[in-house]
């Protein structure tokens, strides 16, 4: 399933958010690590009015929605509709409610009436938008977590998600036509190990920041949908299915939990712990 590793130092060489759950990424240089992983990611996520989540895996069309961090809104971008701001300061007028993640039951924040209806219209069916506030809990599956508790964002079970390049480029070799890394939603993109080398990887650390590798990330329908588009076919998961299979499920990349807060930037080395 995993190809030897080399000795070399991997370096980081590119890093994303998504700061809301399924909708489209942002790459950034640099970014401060929270309590959930990277700022501002998964920190948004749109639930039905009874608050349960929606992903690309029903909604496809999420994919075409361009949030924008910036320095006092969420700024929102989608195809036939006008921009939209929400605004990043929490009011206290704002409501708290109740949301379901995978079954995890969470309190969040109601962005409000004005970016609902601006949702419902973009997607076509009602819906909200919901943020992670002050009260929200959610905690990793203590079966991955090594004995160390870590909470983790909107995002589907873990802080962050890591995959190499020489991967998607062994995979892109098997293919009839290549296919993008936002195909995957990493947040964390490596260069300089050999393909699948971060399977056999147990703890890293980049800069001052010490991560575990908990478990591959099975792949669902999301990575067959055209990012750019909505579009979907069969693939990478037809593929994947060879040979990369792994449980109930297929393989592509590796959860990490991160130890320590500390700021990540693009073109650290990452040291293999272990």
């Amino acid at each position: 399933m995993s190809a030897p590793s080399d000795f070399s130092t991997p370096v980081l060489t590119a890093m994303n958010i998504y700061p809301i759950k399924s909708c489209r990424g942002t790459a950034v240089t640099a970014a401060e690590l929270t309590p959930w992983g990277l700022e501002w990611d998964r920190q948004w996520m749109v639930v039905t009015p009874e608050g349960e989540f929606l992903t690309q895996r029903t909604l496809p069309e999420l994919a075409l929605v361009e949030p924008v961090i910036t320095a006092d809104s969420l700024y929102l971008v989608a195809p036939g509709q006008r921009d939209f701001q929400v605004p990043l300061q929490q009011s206290d007028a704002e409501s708290t409610v109740k949301v379901t993640v995978w079954g995890d039951r969470c309190e969040a924040i109601d962005q409000g009436e004005a970016v609902a209806q601006w949702f419902s219209r973009a997607m076509g069916i009602p819906c909200r938008l919901v943020r992670i506030g002050a009260g929200y809990d959610r905690l990793v599956s203590a079966k991955y977590d090594r004995g160390n508790p870590a909470q983790v964002s909107f995002a589907d079970g873990y802080p962050l998600l890591l995959i190499s390049e020489a991967s998607l480029d062994d995979l892109n070799q098997r293919l009839a036509e290549p296919l993008p890394m936002n195909r995957f939603r990493p947040n964390l993109v490596v260069s300089g190990c050999a393909a699948y080398a971060e399977d056999e990887w147990q703890q890293i650390q980049i800069q001052a920041v010490p991560f575990d590798v908990v478990k591959p990330c099975t792949r669902c329908i999301i990575t067959t949908t055209d990012q750019e588009t909505a579009d979907r076919s069969k693939e990478p998961l037809a593929t994947l299915a060879t040979y990369r299979r792994w449980k109930n499920g297929v393989i592509f990349g590796q959860n990490l939990i991160h130890r320590s807060k500390g700021t990540l930037s693009v073109g650290s080395p990452v040291q293999i712990l272990s």
